[in-house]
């Protein structure tokens, strides 16, 4: 059996996750942007909270996380290199490390460059990796604190998981995402079709997220900075894969 995984809505655009192992009863908590929704998440499903998971320390994925304890006494764990600014840690992790939910191991990946010491959080059993703020849908996170180089090479260890992952990303921001992605890449028929499906979605008031890694690898351009197609498309047939990621984000920060 694998875990199941609520997906819960919180400030303007923000996820949290719930993945929750029915046999045990564990239940962790992936970020936590705001307390309110996710206790509620909480009351209404019954579910015991074990552990809150934190991917980095931005406050729009962690300032909820007092509240919950305070109803909620859970083990916390998060990054070791970014102890120092996240909520106190009962457990600090590292890449290559794990993390055990009920049943289920999880493997740690450092995704640094959205932030230094971000991490992933990847449970192959249940084709899930929580990915929060480096790999999104049809996107990837601003690169605040580490490098270009850092940030592909954050994405290529994400793009290298089994393509029937799905990926839990942090935000709704699709419709945006897909807006640029048709911008440098329009000749995508993929892209051309997810943006159409992204913009019925939101229509209807319906996430976007999870989604596959294998549409991600078709679709999202922060992930085809490989592409001979796409290096093509942006006059970049000479250029490293680092170097078309970095124009990408560059396009991107300024579209």
């Amino acid at each position: 059996m694998t875990l199941d995984i609520m997906t819960i809505p919180c400030l303007s655009d923000n996820y949290a996750y719930l993945a929750h192992d029915p046999e045990t009863g564990d239940t962790a908590l992936v970020d936590a942007p705001e307390a309110a929704p996710i206790l509620r998440a909480l009351d209404e499903s019954g579910w015991r909270l074990s552990h809150v998971l934190i991917t980095h320390h931005h406050a729009d994925h962690v300032q909820g996380i007092a509240d919950i304890l305070a109803r909620h006494p859970a083990t916390v764990v998060g990054a070791r290199a970014d102890a120092h600014r996240l909520p106190p840690l009962d457990i600090a992790v590292a890449e290559g490390d794990t993390v055990t939910i009920g049943r289920e191991t999880g493997h740690v990946l450092d995704v640094s460059g959205h932030t230094v010491g971000h991490i992933a959080f990847h449970f192959p059993d249940s084709r899930a990796a929580f990915t929060a703020d480096s790999l999104m849908a049809l996107g990837c996170g601003r690169v605040f604190e580490g490098t270009m180089e850092q940030m592909w090479h954050s994405l290529s260890k994400l793009a290298a998981l089994p393509e029937d992952t799905r990926i839990y990303s942090g935000h709704e921001y699709t419709a945006a995402n897909a807006r640029f992605a048709l911008s440098i890449d329009p000749k995508n028929s993929a892209l051309i079709s997810r943006a159409r499906a992204v913009d019925a979605a939101r229509t209807d008031n319906q996430p976007t997220v999870p989604s596959l890694l294998s549409e991600e690898l078709a679709t999202n351009p922060f992930l085809r900075a490989s592409d001979p197609a796409l290096k093509s498309e942006l006059g970049m047939s000479r250029a490293s894969d680092a170097e078309t990621f970095a124009e990408i984000r560059t396009r991107k920060d300024n579209f």
